[in-house]
């Protein structure tokens, strides 16, 4: 357990942040799915959409630090395939 007041501030502010990537994680992640949803359905107009409204979400993520750039760039780019395969 955190004894000075440095460490007890320290974990508080983790606590917080932890609980802050957790929920942007979750939104990611949640957009993903809506996404693959749309593409399993056949939707290209759904899946397209959800795309759109997915990458600003994505981005963000990987601005701040809670997804490494890479990932996102990997996520974007396959998503972006599978829809653009859709007949």
């Amino acid at each position: 357990m955190a004894n000075s007041p440095q460490a007890k501030k320290r974990a508080k502010q983790s606590e917080v942040r932890r609980q802050r990537n957790v929920a942007m994680r979750s939104k990611v992640r949640t957009s993903i799915k809506n996404i693959i949803k749309a593409i399993d359905n056949g939707d290209k107009e759904a899946a397209s959409a959800a795309f759109k409204a997915a990458v600003p979400v994505i981005d963000s993520m990987a601005t701040k630090g809670v997804m490494h750039k890479n990932k996102a760039a990997r996520h974007k780019s396959r998503l972006n395939a599978q829809i653009k395969a859709m007949a």
